[in-house]
């Protein structure tokens, strides 16, 4: 590394409550600048993130209206890096990355392409088809789809909490009325499984960690066990360097009684529970800020943990005393 510019500071955006991740992205981000800072970026004042972060700023929207305001926002902070954490922001950084990088600030986000196909579960499915990838396929229309039981969500956004699984074709009729964008896809049964990943610039995957998803809540993993299976790793890598992608990376797969993997979706970031895999030996969070501070950097090998780990994620209380809101 050149030299550390003190104070140099790395944006968290949409932090929320996102502890873990923000705690996280401080480890590597002190890696490569000692004397820098955390900020944690949202647009509600009462983030709990902004009482973990070095400071906090309350952000105007990421929408292209506001552009001018955010960059000058980053310049005034002394931001270097900014790391989206939220699908619906990314398609902004990643059209804009060129503008924030004229005032060297640069951001940790995979190129448009790559975003919509992933943003778009049915085109993502489609992808899959057309590609011959192990990919669930999905459909506007329920007779397209030869199943007994449906699966049916929303075809945009992350959509955990109004999907409809294991129905019958009636009940997934009915359900799709209470959706915007309906898509159809067929149920199947297996164990459910994250594979996180990191993407160099050319799309190729340096490193994955494959963790079952032992208890899913509201879409997040709220226990999650790492595990090895080389077939598996390649086969996922095959598909993840298809899908024009780079920097960290969350796929969701299930993997049925024979052995067989069924991608779900992808999402083209950092996922919540992806700090098990950092644990687990993918130095994703510090590979992307070496890389985007200095492109020609040579990065440390990927080396997987030989022994199992689980996560489990909770909800603790901090407090305040006088706080300054």
């Amino acid at each position: 590394m050149t030299e550390p510019l003190s104070g140099s500071a790395l944006l968290l955006t949409s932090a929320g409550a996102k502890i873990p991740m923000l705690q996280a992205a401080r480890q590597a981000w002190l890696r490569l600048f000692p004397t820098g800072s955390i900020i944690a970026g949202d647009m509600q004042p009462l983030s709990v993130s902004r009482a973990f972060a070095d400071s906090f700023w309350q952000m105007p929207a990421t929408i292209h209206a506001n552009k001018t305001e955010l960059r000058r926002g980053c310049i005034e902070r002394n931001i270097k890096v900014i790391l989206p954490s939220r699908d619906a922001e990314l398609l902004f950084w990643a059209q804009n990355r060129d503008y924030f990088a004229d005032a060297g600030i640069h951001i940790i986000v995979s190129p448009e392409a790559g975003i919509n196909l992933c943003l778009d579960k049915l085109a993502f499915a489609e992808f899959g088809r057309q590609h011959q990838l192990a990919i669930i396929p999905a459909s506007l229309q329920i007779d397209d789809i030869n199943a007994e039981q449906f699966v049916v969500k929303e075809r945009f956004g992350a959509g955990a909490k109004s999907i409809g699984l294991a129905l019958t074709k009636t009940q997934a009729k009915q359900h799709a009325r209470q959706l915007q964008a309906p898509i159809y896809q067929p149920m199947q049964s297996g164990k459910e499984i994250s594979i996180d990943a990191w993407l160099d610039r050319d799309s190729c995957v340096k490193g994955l960690i494959l963790r079952q998803r032992d208890k899913v809540v509201a879409g997040e993993s709220q226990i999650s066990t790492t595990f090895s299976d080389a077939a598996l790793a390649q086969q996922f890598s095959h598909i993840l360097a298809q899908l024009n992608l780079t920097g960290p990376v969350v796929m969701q797969a299930i993997i049925d009684a024979s052995g067989k993997p069924h991608v779900i979706e992808c999402n083209s970031r950092f996922g919540g529970a992806s700090t098990l895999s950092i644990v687990a030996g993918l130095d994703s969070l510090y590979w992307s800020f070496l890389q985007a501070i200095e492109p020609e950097a040579k990065l440390s090998d990927f080396t997987a943990a030989t022994q199992q780990i689980r996560q489990l994620r909770y909800s603790m209380d901090t407090y305040q005393y006088d706080p300054d809101f």
